[in-house]
């Protein structure tokens, strides 16, 4: 029996794929969120309206994305995946031509029923792209230079017109993305070592120039630099929402204050305390426990799509669910490095908690994928 056949006998179809949907994954992603909504009701000084349940109308959009993207073949997907990734970057290129203009950027398309910024869409069909070309590729051409310029050629052009927005978290996540699934296809960690070590040598000659008169950075850039090395040198003005978040952090101790008794985000000395930084609202709230919590649920959410895609026998599904989990990873890594003070703060939202459409909405619709994959994958039948 040929593998086609095999496939096409052993996947379940009807209403076999409501039993076959991996419903811990969709109990995870539910309890990530609920965490998400509960701190939103929060931050709105018990306010559902605000923030809280707009969420969960999304949320609830999203999820019924997820289970209907499930229930879709996933070679359907493999199709497509040239498509919507150059209707993706389409959109990207319009931005600055059509697109709106929220908190000093332009990031967004008005389609009058919702905000779409394209940037999150291209960070999921992206991994769709990637794992495509590398399904079509034959493995032994991977690590071939012409075979890894074009991957990262479409990996590179999108996150360069992130970054003109300006989106540096954004087109952080693309980059990191794109490379993620590059090593799970294969391409030769000599490549890599040769990105790090060049990105290595950039930031000591950038350093080095530092008062020279050929200096690679304006002054003021090199004073936001040192902020972010030490924010106590301008605690009021460029260091104030790390500074911040660091008390939040620090005050919620193991158990944290309680449930809508953190100080710092009821007295909005804590910035952007329903987006970026909802992280550290948490922290304050209920403290270690909470936050190595919300942690341990990631990190879950993680172990069941890297378990899916050692399951299946698909090229194409296991570089997908590797890309889009990784691309999860990357959210909520940068996020809290972020708001820790171990990373320079670049907007990237807390996947599923921070406030926001397109990022909640995107990400399920990822995970919708990740689940046409695991219903999918070929089963033995007695």
């Amino acid at each position: 029996m040929s593998f086609l056949e095999y496939t096409v006998k052993t996947v379940p179809t009807g209403v076999a794929k409501v039993l076959h949907l991996n419903w811990a994954l969709v109990v995870l992603l539910s309890s990530v969120a609920g965490v998400g909504f509960l701190m939103l009701y929060s931050v709105a000084g018990g306010d559902l309206s605000r923030w809280a349940e707009p969420q969960m109308k999304r949320f609830a959009l999203g999820l019924a994305v997820m289970i209907a993207f499930g229930f879709t073949p996933i070679w359907f997907w493999r199709n497509v995946a040239g498509l919507a990734s150059g209707v993706a970057l389409l959109l990207l290129v319009a931005v600055p031509l059509v697109g709106t203009v929220g908190m000093g950027a332009q990031r967004w398309i008005d389609l009058g029923f919702v905000r779409l910024q394209p940037s999150e869409l291209m960070k999921v069909t992206l991994v769709m792209l990637l794992a495509a070309y590398y399904d079509w590729l034959d493995t032994d051409k991977v690590s071939r230079p012409f075979w890894v310029l074009l991957p990262a050629l479409l990996t590179l052009v999108p996150a360069g017109f992130v970054l003109t927005q300006p989106d540096l978290g954004t087109a952080l996540l693309l980059a990191l993305g794109g490379g993620l699934v590059m090593v799970a296809a294969g391409v030769h960690w000599l490549y890599f070592a040769s990105v790090i070590a060049a990105g290595a040598g950039l930031v000591t000659l950038v350093f080095a120039s530092r008062g020279t008169p050929w200096q690679l950075l304006m002054d003021y850039q090199f004073r936001r630099i040192d902020t972010f090395l030490n924010p106590d040198l301008d605690p009021l003005g460029a260091g104030y929402h790390i500074s911040q978040a660091k008390i939040a952090l620090g005050s919620g101790g193991w158990t944290g204050k309680g449930f809508m008794q953190g100080t710092q985000s009821r007295l909005n000395f804590l910035p952007e305390k329903h987006t970026d930084f909802i992280f550290t609202t948490l922290a304050e709230e209920f403290g270690f426990v909470g936050a190595f919590s919300l942690l341990a649920l990631y990190a879950l959410v993680i172990a069941f799509c890297l378990a899916s895609a050692i399951n299946t026998r698909d090229r194409f599904s296991q570089l997908l669910i590797v890309g889009i989990a990784g691309t999860f990873f990357f959210y909520f890594a940068v996020n809290m490095a972020m708001v820790m003070g171990l990373a320079p703060v670049v907007g990237v939202p807390l996947p599923l908690v921070s406030y926001g459409g397109s990022a909640m909405l995107v990400l399920l619709a990822g995970f919708g994928m990740v689940q046409s994959a695991h219903v999918h994958r070929p089963r033995n039948r007695a």
